[in-house]
């Protein structure tokens, strides 16, 4: 037996039947397709929203108050340019009556005429005062004397003789050199009596500085400050504070 009649009907496979579809005819076909435009035809609408609704009162109610807000807005000018034309007529009516009162008096008022240059000219500086001079004090035997003093001077009246010992009797040339190189406190405050003295001379009584000489020169003691210093085993030591009073006489040279 060949190899093909030893096969069995089983082992054969089965063949499936082909399904075909039916084709349906032209004329169902149009008829479906009209069918389904006259569906979609009458297909009901959608129906509106409420918000849709809702909004058409809020639109006419905004509209309305713009109007209402137009309208109060003209009234307002309108009743503005009133005013103002209102506030016109008063200022004119005030202007007017001012010139007329203006014009008034100017006709009850003089006329007054024209000033002359010398009335017309600068008002004059007001005068200075004048420096009036003194004649300077005498001494009995007719010899001028002026004077400066230096009172409550912070200075011992013994250092202070020290120095006003070697002007006694110098031109005031001479005493201011030796005073600018004296090396004691007590010169400078010399000097400056020195100086006072020289321009009262030349100010009130115009004696001229390089003739004087210094007549006298003396120190009197002030009063005495008294301090106190703290000391060994709880004692106290006074300090004496001395003052002075420095006089200067200038005369002319003889």
């Amino acid at each position: 037996m060949t190899d093909e009649e030893q096969q069995t009907p089983e082992e054969t496979p089965e063949e499936k039947p082909k399904r075909t579809r039916r084709r349906k005819p032209a004329a169902e076909e149009s008829a479906d397709v009209q069918g389904a435009e006259v569906q979609e035809e009458e297909a009901p609408k959608p129906r509106r929203t409420r918000r849709k609704k809702a909004e058409e009162p809020v639109a006419e109610a905004e509209e309305a108050k713009a109007e209402a807000a137009e309208a109060e807005a003209a009234e307002e000018a309108e009743e503005a340019a009133a005013q103002a034309e209102e506030a016109d007529a008063d200022e004119a009516a005030a202007e007017e009556s001012d010139e007329s009162d203006e014009a008034e008096e100017a006709e009850a008022k003089p006329r007054r005429g024209r000033r002359r240059s010398s009335e017309t000219a600068a008002p004059e500086t007001p005068a200075q005062p004048v420096h009036r001079t003194s004649p300077a004090p005498r001494l009995d035997d007719g010899t001028i004397v002026v004077r400066a003093q230096a009172k409550y001077v912070r200075c011992a009246p013994r250092k202070a003789r020290l120095v006003v010992d070697h002007i006694r009797g110098k031109s005031v040339g001479d005493a201011r050199a030796i005073l600018t190189h004296t090396p004691r406190a007590a010169a400078r405050d010399v000097l400056k009596l020195l100086e006072s003295a020289v321009a009262n001379a030349e100010n009130n009584h115009e004696l001229d500085p390089d003739d004087l000489v210094i007549r006298k020169v003396y120190v009197d003691e002030g009063p005495t400050l008294k301090r106190y210093q703290p000391r060994a085993l709880g004692r106290a030591t006074r300090i004496r504070k001395r003052t002075s009073h420095m006089t200067i006489q200038l005369s002319p040279k003889e």
